[in-house]
């Protein structure tokens, strides 16, 4: 267990200089110790200790709770399982401290699935060491700190999908024009009727509506008739 900065374990919790206790989890022990160093540097007054996984953190019986957890993902996917499992279980295990994903990309599904698992933040590795730890302090003030270009993405899907629902306006009503949108991205009845918050039964009048005035038989016809309508 590598640590940076002034922090003792096994000193007197009265000599502590009352520094941020940042705990970093990277089964890489090179990458996290010149990651954790190069933290240190950046904000001297976090007490930065690298360890390759929670476990190594607790069987060594740290005085102090960390007051944020930084979780190195890498280039590993938070949509698969084990990955998102991890997330979920640190988030349950330092349950007082936020825990901020590391990750190698800034794809907006990505960043949703950690923040979906329980994750306070999310920095993407092409960004510089002082906005990590700023995102490190936002977290551990209770923010939430998402990179900018997950944020733009976010708001082109939403501009999007408005401006395709306004687009069916002219044919549709506007409840039907979004169960129409849902049809076109292969949602299910249960799904399309959960996210509009209405009975399964009202999505099935809404779609036969929408193939009446589609002409259309099934709902793949009324997907791909849909998508011809729209730029």
């Amino acid at each position: 267990m590598e640590k940076i900065g002034e922090y003792d374990a096994g000193g007197d919790p009265g000599d502590e200089k009352h520094h941020d206790l940042v705990l970093l989890i990277d089964p890489r022990a090179l990458d996290r110790e010149c990651l954790a160093r190069s933290l240190s540097e950046q904000n001297p007054a976090m007490d930065i200790v690298a360890v390759g996984s929670a476990s190594e953190w607790r069987g060594h019986h740290e005085a102090r709770e960390p007051s944020a957890v930084l979780f190195i993902v890498g280039s590993r996917k938070i949509a698969e399982p084990a990955v998102c499992g991890e997330i979920q279980d640190l988030a349950r295990k330092f349950e007082g401290s936020p825990v901020v994903v590391v990750a190698d990309t800034d794809d907006l599904g990505q960043i949703l699935k950690a923040l979906d698992s329980g994750a306070r933040g999310y920095i993407p590795s092409n960004v510089g060491v002082g906005v990590a730890a700023e995102a490190i302090l936002l977290a551990r003030a209770g923010g939430v700190f998402v990179p900018a270009s997950g944020v733009l993405a976010m708001r082109d899907v939403i501009n999007s999908t408005t401006n395709r629902v306004a687009g069916l306006g002219n044919l549709f009503t506007s409840r039907e024009a979004e169960v129409a949108e849902a049809l076109r991205r292969g949602k299910a009845n249960k799904i399309i009727a959960y996210e509009l918050q209405l009975c399964e039964s009202t999505v099935k009048v809404h779609i036969r509506n929408i193939m009446k005035k589609l002409n259309a038989t099934n709902r793949t016809e009324v997907a791909y008739k849909i998508r011809e309508m729209l730029p």
